[in-house]
């Protein structure tokens, strides 16, 4: 089993940054993807960003060229730094796992809010 706990969330003003953290542990070895979805209330969860192990990355949209998604070298740690905030990015963060086999997520964290705001 893999566990995930987020960090980083905070209030930061439009055009801003922030780095969001998510550690992993458990049975590591199985983690193919790695990334982060989020949800503002009353919206749908929606997909933010993944790297593989091979460090292929993918964003959406209405993230690139904003948001960085990495991981440490330990592969223990995955990070979302996102610069040039807006308040639409306002939402809880979720980093989320895609183990060996699986094609959709299939391990969560709690979460983390970011709130965009002046």
């Amino acid at each position: 089993q893999v566990q995930l706990v987020e960090s980083g969330g905070g209030l930061v003003q439009p055009g801003g940054s922030l780095r969001l953290s998510c550690v992993a542990s458990g049975t590591i070895f199985s983690i193919n993807i790695m990334g982060w979805y989020r949800q503002a209330p009353g919206k749908q969860r929606e997909f933010v960003a993944s790297i593989t192990r091979g460090g292929s990355t993918n964003y959406a949209d209405s993230v690139k060229g904003r948001f960085t998604i990495s991981g440490d070298n330990g592969k223990t740690t995955l990070y979302l730094q996102m610069n040039s905030l807006k308040p639409e990015d306002t939402a809880v963060y979720y980093c989320y796992t895609i183990t060996l086999g699986i094609g959709q997520p299939n391990y969560w964290g709690q979460g983390t809010q970011v709130t965009v705001s002046s």
